[in-house]
């Protein structure tokens, strides 16, 4: 174990001193292999009482910890990892053998108090569950080494072996220590007895039921009572089953099998599920935990060719009734699909006429009785999905390592189907792990052991035993449902497959597909099975998504915005199916753009454009011109075409925006103010209005920056009437530029607040560009007027909306606002790592960004190199208010005369006589003080009349 957290920290190779580093090493052991974010790590290690600057304490912890124990802690933007496996962390290997039943390993791992020397109140419950899990385990062993006959027992706190010890006087301390846990009262009457002291256990028995009395008022549990019996016959029973024998271990059902013991009032559970999720395995596990007196009994019915005649087998009489009546046994009735009306009928009956009788079935469909109650076994999750095939892999092949993200994506691929993965693991044994997962789109023919029953030996065979049982119309209606993409509602199936809600229903019923609130799914695996040629199929899907996008559209500039986004949220995987087959794609793809804009995800953008023109070609087919000018936009970065600038449709209007914030064309200004002119006495408030707002935009990048406010404040004005939420966070957001631009901080910040609600709920839908810019913009301008701490909240939301994004450009401007504020709060070295990290990312970032990058990492390291690189970026830049920044920001690299005509060149860009910023006003005044106010004065005037203010300064004169 490289890490030891079951007892004092122990960290392999290292010593850790000082609470708050084993604290911090500690808390990150809890979640290994796991960011656990920075303002968690805050709450955790300083509860209550933050430091005055939390961020900063927190690197300064984690570079202790780094330097003590080398090589454990990695980076996250989001925080902080402990860069181990699991298994190599003490407390989560002693997890995973006691799932495993090896209870004996588990507890070896013990060597004190679990989370021992960290008196923090985020340790209590992590120590409290594994001491509970301690001591379940622990009992589980003694049980074993009862079972066996032995008198082996570990029973202190490190679980040590006592080989030889008393097994009675080991219990008895443990019985002592917990007065009130019952399996250990159980365990100590029943080793009393195997010892020869019945008496002495009727006497245990008699304490622990008055104590239980006394102080819960409750009686004894099944498990006392079941000991109490036998010490009374003086006779361990021998159980009455045939439920196999364990061959491998249990994984990721544990839950499940709790929660069918919960069911103690049903007497038919049912275990419902597709083909290879487990129902047999689970069905044998959750019996097998049952203290059924008169026996647990398996009747397998796959090979059966009746259910009656199968029960008589296993229970070697041709009388059920009277061979059961008076008794209370559970049967199990495997498989019951093939057989499901005479299943149903003799589970009825024998549960009317036995009433002890208890029967656990498995099928792939209820059997709709009266009593039933279902318990579905679905898929597994990821993380227990992941155990299973690491288990299932390394003992297919012990020497192989498995690498989290590989695993977790073959149980992705697999849909979390356990035959699928274990089918998968068993490959290991002869192929590498890349090979295997080239091979997941032909894992049909994944095949098992040679034991297996002929229906389990491939997914195939599995999945084929259910296609057997359907009729020819449910068969069609399945294959049909193959052409959705991330499930679909029941009008898109029947108007795209013509299956009524019946049918639907019995494919749910029968677990070929499931419902999740108004939507039907099919697992992946189920989706390969039935896949074919259906072109009519596919072509009738790519009309009704393209009508779909088309039909939101207007609502998209309305206050039904929000509605209609998530209605296209959750038919993405259509829409996206439907631009791949449909035979007119510029017609699906036109009204998706906005939202994708919406979204700031310009590389799907891209990336979807660039699929469509490599089957349109580059000409535009008659009555698709602006959906092609747009797609050559996206995709080639061409100049927008005449049917694109004529336009006023939504995509246009945004799509010109774009252009102008990555990459703006010749004459920008003058061709968006005649747009804008043109569109003036446009009928549509919301096409005036975003027009507007546009202009609006151009002109404070590009032309009269203090002119911007009297077509952004309009544009604002008439996005309100609309109801429009994005557009009136973009105009809050640029009428907050402006506001800064002209030094009016104040103001700024007022503005910047004011959308706070919309951009909630944007946020709330997955639209993570908007809200990511809003807290953006909010962050920096809180940090630069010195609130740290709410500076330090809001980048942190802006963080997590830029990872939803998934867009490299968005995570890449969080991050220089995080550099910016590890820099205000004195951690240049974080500032310095975040800004490289920024820097080296392969993005299409505008020349602006990537200068404003430069000049941010020129003040935490060595300047000369990024200040060169910022301004030749800004030579040929057309960006008014991005040239003034980067001026000031070289000015205060420079000797205060070329300081302050560089000041003067920035003032003239800004359209300001006076910069309210205090840190231009701050570098001005170190320059008047340095100059005198006549050369100051003069300096300013030489500096705006400077052509190309940015070439001045990469001259060599000008360097100090």
């Amino acid at each position: 174990m490289r890490i030891g957290i079951l007892g004092p920290l122990q960290v392999a190779g290292a010593a850790v001193g000082g609470a708050r580093v084993r604290g911090l090493l500690v808390r990150l052991a809890l979640d290994p292999g796991r960011v656990v974010t920075t303002d968690r790590l805050i709450d955790d290690l300083w509860p209550g009482e933050p430091p005055e600057h939390p961020m900063a304490a927190l690197q300064s912890l984690v570079s202790r910890a780094r330097r003590e124990a080398p090589g454990l802690i990695s980076s996250h933007p989001n925080g902080y990892l402990l860069d181990v496996p699991a298994d190599e962390v003490d407390a989560w290997a002693f997890e995973r053998l006691a799932r495993a039943g090896d209870a004996h390993a588990a507890l070896a791992l013990w060597r004190g108090p679990a989370l021992a020397g960290v008196d923090l109140p985020f340790a209590e419950a992590p120590a409290a569950r594994l001491e509970e899990l301690r001591l379940a385990a622990l009992a589980t062993r003694i049980a074993a080494d009862l079972a066996a006959g032995g008198n082996v027992i570990g029973g202190g706190i490190a679980g040590g072996e006592v080989v030889g010890g008393d097994v009675v006087a080991e219990l008895e301390e443990l019985v002592a220590e917990h007065r009130l846990r019952e399996p250990f009262h159980a365990l100590l009457m029943r080793a009393m007895v195997a010892n020869g002291r019945r008496g002495e256990a009727l006497e245990v028995f008699e304490r622990i039921r008055a104590e239980l009395a006394d102080e819960l008022g409750v009686d004894p549990g099944a498990e006392l009572r079941e000991a109490h019996l036998a010490a009374l016959r003086d006779e361990e029973p021998a159980p009455r089953t045939n439920l196999p024998a364990r061959l491998t271990s249990f994984v990721g059902r544990n839950d499940d099998v709790s929660r069918i013991r919960t069911l103690t009032g049903a007497r038919l559970i049912t275990l419902v599920g597709p083909g290879g999720a487990g129902k047999t395995r689970l069905a044998v596990e959750a019996a097998a935990t049952l203290r059924v007196p008169d026996g647990v009994w398996l009747v397998e019915l796959a090979p059966a060719a009746g259910v009656r005649a199968a029960l008589e087998a296993v229970l070697k009489t041709s009388d059920l009734v009277k061979a059961l009546r008076g008794t209370s046994p559970v049967i199990v009735l495997d498989n019951c699909e093939h057989l499901i009306d005479e299943a149903a009928r003799v589970a009825q009956w024998l549960l009317g006429e036995v009433a002890g009788l208890r029967i656990i079935a498995t099928s792939r469909e209820p059997l709709n009785i009266p009593g039933e109650s279902l318990h579905p076994v679905l898929p597994l999750p990821e993380e227990p999905a992941v155990e299973l095939l690491r288990d299932r892999a390394a003992a297919a092949r012990p020497d192989l390592v498995l690498a989290p993200a590989e695993a977790a994506r073959i149980c992705r691929e697999l849909d979390g189907i356990p035959l699928a993965i274990e089918l998968a693991a068993a490959r290991l044994r002869t192929m590498s792990v890349s090979m295997l997962v080239e091979q997941l789109g032909d894992r049909l023919a994944f095949r098992g052991s040679r034991t297996s029953e002929p229906r389990h030996r491939t997914l195939r065979a599995v999945i084929d035993w259910s296609w057997n049982l359907l009729s020819e119309e449910e068969r069609e209606l399945l294959r049909g449902l193959s052409v959705f993409s991330g499930g679909a509602t029941a009008e898109a199936i029947a108007r795209i497959c013509g299956g009524d809600l019946e049918l639907l229903s019995s494919l749910v019923d029968k677990s070929l597909i499931a419902v999740s609130g108004d939507r039907y799914t099919m697992l992946e695996t189920i989706r390969q099975y039935v896949t074919g040629d259906f072109p009519e199929v596919r072509q009738a899907h790519a009309r009704y998504y393209a009508e779909l996008a088309e039909a939101a559209e207007p609502h998209l500039r309305t206050g039904e915005q929000v509605k209609w986004l998530a209605v296209l949220d959750a038919e993405q995987g259509n829409l996206d199916a439907a631009l791949r087959h449909s035979d007119d794609p510029l017609r699906v793809i036109l009204p998706r753009l906005w939202p994708w804009m919406m979204r700031g995800r310009r590389h799907e953008i891209a990336a979807h454009a660039t699929a469509v023109l490599r089957r349109v070609g580059d000409v535009a087919p008659e009555g698709r011109e602006l959906a092609h000018g747009l797609c050559m936009m996206a995709a080639m970065g061409a100049e927008p075409t005449r049917a694109v600038l004529e336009s006023d449709h939504p995509a246009a209007l945004h799509s010109w925006a774009m252009v102008v914030a990555l990459g703006p064309p010749r004459d920008v200004v003058a061709i968006t103010e005649a747009g804008a002119a043109r569109l003036r006495d446009h009928p549509d408030t919301w096409t005036r209005s975003t027009a507007l707002l546009v202009a609006g935009i151009v002109r404070f990048e590009y032309g009269a920056v203090a002119g911007a406010e009297s077509l952004l404040e309009p544009a604002l004005d008439g996005l309100r009437r609309t109801g429009d939420r994005w557009g009136q966070w973009t105009a809050y957001f640029w009428l907050s530029l402006a506001a800064e631009n002209r030094g009016d901080f104040a103001r700024a910040l007022v503005l910047a607040k004011e959308p706070e609600p919309i951009a909630a709920e944007l946020a709330a839908l997955g639209a993570p560009l908007g809200p990511m810019m809003f807290l953006l913009r909010l962050g920096q301008l809180m940090m630069r007027s010195g609130d740290h701490a709410g500076a330090a909240t809001a980048l942190e939301r802006a963080w997590q909306a830029a990872l939803r994004s998934e867009d490299p450009l968005t995570i890449a401007r969080v991050t220089h606002a995080r550099a910016e504020l590890a820099r205000r709060s004195g951690d240049r070295g974080e500032a310095a790592r975040l800004l490289r990290s920024a820097l080296a990312m392969n993005i299409d970032a505008p020349p602006q960004f990537r200068a404003f990058m430069n000049v941010e990492l020129a003040r935490v390291a060595e300047p000369a190199e990024p200040l060169r690189r910022a301004l030749e970026l800004m030579v040929t830049c057309e960006d008014r208010t991005a040239r003034a920044t980067v001026l000031e920001g070289v000015a205060e690299h420079r000797e205060p005369l070329t300081a302050a005509e560089l000041l003067g060149a920035a003032r003239l860009l800004r359209g300001i006589t006076e910069s309210a910023d205090p840190f231009v006003v701050a570098l001005a005044g170190r320059c008047r003080a340095a100059l005198g106010e006549e050369r100051y004065e003069e300096a300013l005037v030489r500096g705006a009349s400077m052509p190309n203010p940015e070439r001045y300064a990469l001259s060599p004169l000008s360097s100090p």
